[in-house]
Formats: C-alpha cells, sequence, structure tokens
C-alpha cells in the first residue's frame, strides 16, 4: 500500500452562512452550513463541527471493523456515539476534546477482553484521532447477548 494517499473536498457558497460539499470521487453532495450557536447560523445542517466529529468517530468505526477482522473478533454489532466539546481557549474557539462511546455486542463472554482490546487498538490507531489536537476520550461498552 503506498505511504501517501490525497482527498480532495470542494466547497461552494450558497448564500447566507451555507454551501455545499462535494468530491470528484463521490456521488453525493453535501450541504453545510454555520451551526445554529453561531450568528446566522442554521439549524438541521451539517455544520464543520458535526463533521469534525463525525470524521472521528467514523474512523474508529473503520479502524475497528479492520483489526477485529485482523483479530479474528466475532460480534453481531458496532454502534458509536461521539461527542464534541467546543469551548474558546486563547480568545479562539477550538474542538477540545471528543467522547467516543463505542458499544460492539458479542455472542460468547469468552470474547469480553478481546473486544476491549480490539476497541483499545482502533482508538489508538485511529489515523484522524491521531490528526487532531483535540483530546480524545473513549468510554467503550461491550455488551453480550447469547445467540
Amino acid at each position: 500500500m503506498q505511504q501517501e494517499h490525497y482527498y480532495d473536498v470542494s466547497v461552494t457558497w450558497q448564500g447566507d452562512r451555507k454551501g455545499t460539499m462535494h468530491s470528484d470521487c463521490l456521488p453525493d453532495t453535501i450541504e453545510v452550513a454555520t451551526p445554529p450557536e453561531f450568528p446566522k447560523g442554521i439549524e438541521g445542517i451539517w455544520s464543520p463541527e458535526h463533521l469534525f466529529v463525525a470524521a472521528i468517530n467514523s474512523c474508529l468505526m473503520t479502524t475497528f471493523l479492520a483489526i477485529a477482522e485482523n483479530m479474528k473478533l466475532s460480534y453481531a454489532s458496532f454502534q458509536s456515539k461521539a461527542v464534541g466539546k467546543l469551548e474558546m481557549v486563547d480568545r479562539k474557539y477550538m474542538m477540545t476534546e471528543v467522547i467516543l462511546k463505542p458499544h460492539v455486542i458479542i455472542h460468547e463472554n469468552a470474547d469480553s477482553e478481546k473486544a476491549l482490546r480490539v476497541l483499545e487498538k482502533s482508538e489508538a490507531a485511529c489515523l484522524i484521532s491521531n490528526s487532531v489536537k483535540s483530546k480524545i476520550i473513549m468510554e467503550p461498552v461491550v455488551e453480550v447477548q447469547a445467540v
């Protein structure tokens, strides 16, 4: 696998505090806007703040899927909720922390420790988490549901 990869994304202003985002290699266009907590922000549209948290959370998932496969972890489901904390630091807004709350369902109690190890390795290996200054906090839950 190559050591360098490039991902192009374009944004186009549409009016007010809203625009669209797309990539030539993807079929969908996403509407983006200033979040409603800021002056002239717009509700109901993805904001850069949402996308920042989503990037970290989705990276955790995709990294989990790869590591779980490599470690041969059998699981029934993976879900994760993430919450980003935006605050003023040195007179600048900054995402100071992101709390990840992954929830993995497994069928065998014997896989509980392995599932936690996979989650920990996934958080440590997530390239997006490793690329940001925000503190990443993980609160994993592994649940056993017998078949």
